[in-house]
């Protein structure tokens, strides 16, 4: 369970609605024959990743989570957080890696940046990325 300080960014719940309604669709398929069955683990699989996958944010640092692991990175591993090209946030780590991080977009980030217990300058939250 998350603890209050914790921003958490998931992608949006109608991704799960739609791998049950996929589970539902593909039952008639997967009863046809026994070799298709393993039709069924694609929706599963949609549904357990749009459950568990995101990022965490609290004071101590950041938290993304997949399908199958996690991985956490520590603020003092941050040099920047910015955006791509396709408006998703990325941090840029002090190692010259840069991490995408799941469900979170450009415009989120000075929510992200609240998480730390920082503050962003006055017209920093204006333009994500500039």
């Amino acid at each position: 369970m998350s603890k209050p300080d914790t921003v958490r960014f998931r992608y949006n719940q109608a991704i799960l609605v739609a791998a049950v309604i996929a589970f539902i669709g593909a039952l008639p398929l997967a009863n046809a024959r026994a070799y298709l069955l393993p039709v069924l683990l694609v929706p599963l699989a949609v549904a357990l990743w749009a459950w568990r996958a995101g990022t965490d944010a609290d004071a101590r640092g950041l938290r993304l989570r997949a399908l199958a692991g996690q991985r956490r990175i520590d603020w003092d591993q941050v040099i920047e957080l910015t955006t791509d090209q396709r408006a998703r946030a990325v941090a840029r780590l002090d190692d010259g890696q840069q991490v995408v991080l799941p469900a979170v977009r450009g415009a989120d980030l000075p929510r992200l940046i609240s998480a730390t217990g920082q503050t962003l300058p006055q017209g920093a939250a204006e333009a994500p990325g500039q």
